[in-house]
Order: C-alpha cells, then structure tokens, then sequence
C-alpha cells in the first residue's frame, strides 16, 4: 500500500466492506500524472477499451463531443475568471445554443428573472417554467395533507416532467436549472431533451450553498457524521 493509500483509513458502509474508490485516493495521479497511483486506481480498472471509447465520443462532432470541447476550453481560457452566470452564457455560445430554457424554482423566481434578462441582454432567445406548473395539489399523488408545508390549503406539487415537456416543446437548445429541489432536479434532467446545466442549487438552510455544510462538518455541521436517520 502506498503512501497516498495510507494517508486517511477508509470508511466502510455500513460496516460492509467495500471497494476503494476515488475518494478514498490522495495521489490523484490522474490529473497530471505526476505521482504513483493507489493500487484500487478506478483508471486502471476501467480499462483501455472502455477509455477509449469515452475519448471517442468526447472527440468526435456528435453533441457529445461538442459539449466536452465547450466546456474545455471555458475551463482553460476563463478559469477562475469567469461566474457561473457568464460561464453558463461562454458555454451556450459555444455549443450555438439560441433559445435558454429555465426550469425554476417559485421561491427563486426573482433570481431567474434577472438571469433572463442577462440572456436578453446578451442576445438569446429564452423560456422559462416555474416548477409550480400545473397547479396540481399535492394530494393527487398520494401526500396526504400532513406533510404539507401549509395543511388545509391547495398545495401544488413541484412537476419538474412537466417543465421538461414544456421546454421540450419550445425545443430549446440548452436547458438552466435554478433551484429545483432534490429529486426535482433528477427528473427534469432526465426528461429534458436539450443539455442540462446548473446555475443555482436550491440549499434552504444555507442561502444556496449547500457546500457551507460541509466547509463546517467538523464544527457547526457535526450532525452530518451521524447515523440518524432523516
């Protein structure tokens, strides 16, 4: 075992062994390869074949390809540079995406309507969903009045399949999440025919930086290290 793979005990699941993966790496010689991988190197395992066949789509003119050289080359010209907003628009351009769609969240509508008029301003074309679409009460799928946030009223649900199919429908070229909740944001991205991106995820505790969480587990946020169960 080298260094790198003594470093910090891995942490079973559980208390059910299992494999090292890329977390439990502090060589990560992948990047530059510069220093000695860890026996369980998930490069090494993937293999040749199957290594080759990602470079493939990555440099090949399918969508695919385009995405990856896209996103590339936003990293290497305006790294650390560049916001998210104005990376997102430098990644739209580069793929020739005209029309933005936005699926967004009710409690974050102000931001999304000042991110639409960033793309006006920068002349795209955009349509927004809010997540609320639809207006079907939660309880027509089975969540009883209890777990409302707000009992004996029409709740909506959130319906993020919905705001796929409507964006899908305006076919738009590229599609911008800002702040569905989890789960939500699963199912619209799997529904979404155009690419998805992130411009804001939701974190209500934490003004939408889930990451603070975990900048602070080992003070504010040792709850996180427990087996509780939520």
């Amino acid at each position: 075992m080298t260094k790198a793979e003594k470093k910090k005990p891995a942490r079973n699941t559980v208390g059910a062994k299992r494999a090292h993966t890329c977390t439990d790496c502090f060589a990560l010689n992948c990047y530059r390869r510069d220093k000695k991988a860890p026996s369980f190197c998930l490069t090494e395992e993937a293999g040749a074949s199957e290594i080759e066949s990602t470079t493939a789509l990555y440099a090949g003119d399918e969508s695919d390809g385009k995405i990856a050289r896209a996103a590339a080359e936003i990293e290497g010209r305006y790294y650390g540079k560049l916001t998210r907003v104005e990376e997102i628009v430098a990644f739209a351009r580069r793929i020739n995406a005209r029309r933005i769609g936005i699926a967004t969240c009710i409690g974050l509508v102000e931001e999304a309507r000042v991110f639409t008029r960033v793309l006006e301003a920068k002349g795209f074309a955009w349509h927004s969903v809010l997540c609320k679409v639809g207006s079907v009460d939660k309880t027509a799928i089975g969540i009883p009045d209890e777990l409302k946030i707000l009992r004996g009223s029409h709740e909506a649900l959130c319906n993020p399949i919905l705001q796929a199919r409507l964006l899908n429908a305006q076919k738009t070229d590229l599609n911008v999440i800002v702040g569905l909740c989890v789960g939500h944001d699963a199912l619209f991205t799997r529904h979404s025919q155009a690419p998805v991106t992130t411009l804001i995820t939701k974190d209500r505790v934490l003004g939408h930086n889930p990451a603070a969480a975990l900048y602070t587990s080992n003070f504010y946020y040792k709850r996180l290290f427990d087996n509780k169960e939520l």
